[in-house]
């Protein structure tokens, strides 16, 4: 089987490398608008080769978009004339508007999928084999799909040793603006207070280990987490009313010196140490 890949950053790198190590895989073909990307990915041995989208088309079997969900949109129109016998699935974090966005002619090539794996860094650096092992993939709205492309999928997915769970579109947008999106929104609300009220040597030297967890994330790709942001946007207002809600219950129990509902309130949440 032939593999392309759009994309040569975190995910679309260290998916390559997944893949080059399968038996089931002769060749892995990577493309990335960033013609450096393309250098550096090359150099690491993420792809065997570069090709152009075109010559992309013609020769693989299946195609990734690892590509932030903006440029997926934009895509996806120039894979319309893809044989239907390829599969094209996309990485991106967000899939209710992407759905919308594909021509209904390869709608049945086109599997919408959301591996939950990741770090901080970017670009084709950052990629390592071992992202996607044991990490859950998420696939959306399967039904629409032709069944030879979810199988050829879930078939792929568990080679590179992933979980698969499946789920509606608008179900994975509404959950994943609570676990994954607005973890985000606080990391980076956190590090903008923080570097507008902290000077940078304080910030180094008293910086510990609580404050550099929940400051990890802040560090990700701004290009990336936008265009999230905007395509999940009332399920991610949502998501902060909810938060804000409890951040104010907080502020109250503190200002009026509730302690002993503070040390509830706490311990109501502590609970999902019995979940993670």
């Amino acid at each position: 089987m032939k593999i392309g890949i759009i994309g040569l950053g975190l995910i679309g790198g260290s998916l390559g490398l997944s893949l080059k190590n399968e038996k089931l895989i002769s060749c892995v073909s990577g493309l990335d608008l960033n013609k450096e990307h393309e250098q550096k990915a090359l150099e690491l041995g993420l792809v065997h080769e570069i090709l152009t989208l075109d010559e992309m088309k013609k020769k693989c079997d299946m195609i990734f978009l690892a590509i932030p969900v903006e440029a997926i949109i934009k895509i996806v129109k120039d894979l319309e004339d893809i044989d239907e016998n390829t599969t094209i699935i996309d990485l991106g974090s967000t899939k209710e508007k992407i759905i919308e966005a594909v021509p209904e002619k390869i709608r049945q090539n086109f599997i919408p999928a959301h591996p939950m794996a990741g770090t901080e860094y970017s670009g084709p650096q950052a990629a390592f084999p071992g992202l996607f092992k044991d990490a859950v993939v998420i696939i959306c709205d399967f039904k629409e799909s032709s069944e030879k492309h979810v199988k050829r999928c879930v078939e792929l997915f568990s080679h590179i040793g992933m979980k698969i769970v499946f789920m509606s579109a608008k179900e994975h947008d509404h959950r994943t603006s609570v676990i994954s999106h607005l973890p985000h929104v606080i990391s980076f609300s956190l590090a903008s207070s923080v570097l507008k009220k902290e000077n940078k040597k304080d910030i180094i030297a008293l910086g510990g280990t609580s404050f550099k967890d929940m400051i990890r994330i802040a560090k990700s790709s701004p290009v990336m987490w936008s265009d999230i942001f905007k395509q999940n946007k009332d399920n991610l207002i949502n998501a902060i009313d909810m938060f804000k809600k409890e951040l104010e219950d907080c502020e109250n129990l503190v200002k009026n010196e509730k302690w002993d509902e503070l040390k509830n309130w706490m311990s109501e949440a502590r609970k999902i140490r019995e979940i993670l």
